[in-house]
């Protein structure tokens, strides 16, 4: 596995750079080219933040061709919500930075990291990653380059509803989720964040189903412990805890006659008679 801790120039995503990158590259320019600071609206750091945050949420590819969920998502014409304004869209961007794992930090974090350690601050985290690198000669740590790709992570997510600190107060693209919660010393600084297992009730059914699906491991029948513990995982990547994860396995099974929920002699499995195709969950969600 390649881990990858740096290319954002430590600029976080900001709310329009997906889509005005996307109708960058569908315009057949290149991000190389001198005019893209022009054409992009912003400063050449930036024009490469702007490419690794596209690769990073799966809408370009590693040539910078525009991926399918890219295409699906942002096309002028039919795409699901070019703008963003539906919060199922941002779910799916969550799912994706962390299934593409071309932003290393993200899987990590949702995968493993926070099921070591339920609170977490940057000095944790990076130690976590220097014992990863002494196990894995494909990770190159360096500590200023993990720390940094650490802040961009809390601005990525932080809600200023939940996260409250005077001193920074611009609410990151992934911010509406609410994720990522911390906790206070007795100044009222943040002494340290976590990520709780709930029921994630603003979480739509429909794009649970799609992750289940677009998952190359899952076959027709799927335990529930791996719906829950799996990488990749619904239960990891939106940190459903099981009562959250049966309300939605619930939900479908009343919407879809094609799933069944079985729990035999113990054994609780998410079934699929016929399965559908990922993105037919999409369509129906979104209208098209």
């Amino acid at each position: 596995m390649k881990y990858i801790f740096s290319g954002h120039d430590s600029f976080q995503c900001r709310q329009l750079w997906l889509k005005k990158g996307y109708d960058f590259v569908i315009e057949g320019r290149n991000f190389n080219d001198e005019s893209a600071v022009i054409q992009l609206g912003v400063g050449k750091n930036m024009v490469s933040s702007i490419r690794f945050w596209l690769k990073a949420f799966n809408i370009i590819d590693k040539k910078d061709i525009p991926t399918e969920f890219g295409k699906r998502l942002f096309d002028n014409e039919n795409g699901y919500d070019p703008f963003l304004e539906d919060e199922a869209s941002l779910w799916l961007l969550h799912y994706q930075i962390v299934k593409t794992g071309f932003a290393s930090i993200y899987s990590i974090i949702f995968n493993e990291f926070r099921k070591e350690k339920m609170f977490f601050n940057r000095e944790s985290f990076v130690n976590y990653v220097k014992r990863l690198g002494e196990s894995n000669p494909e990770l190159i740590f360096n500590e200023n380059t993990i720390a940094k790709d650490f802040d961009v992570f809390i601005n990525l997510y932080k809600n200023e509803s939940s996260i409250t600190d005077i001193e920074d107060s611009f609410s990151g693209i992934l911010s509406e989720l609410e994720l990522l919660k911390a906790t206070y010393n007795q100044k009222g600084k943040i002494d340290s964040y976590y990520i709780e297992n709930t029921e994630r009730d603003i979480l739509n059914e429909y794009i649970v189903l799609f992750t289940i699906l677009d998952n190359p491991n899952y076959g027709n029948s799927i335990s529930l412990n791996s719906l829950e513990f799996d990488l990749n995982s619904p239960g990891s990547i939106f940190s459903l805890n099981r009562s959250g994860l049966m309300n939605k396995i619930s939900d479908l099974v009343k919407k879809f006659k094609e799933i069944t929920f079985t729990d035999q002699a113990g054994i609780k499995e998410l079934q699929f008679k016929n399965k559908p195709e990922a993105y037919t969950i999409l369509d129906k969600y979104y209208g098209k």
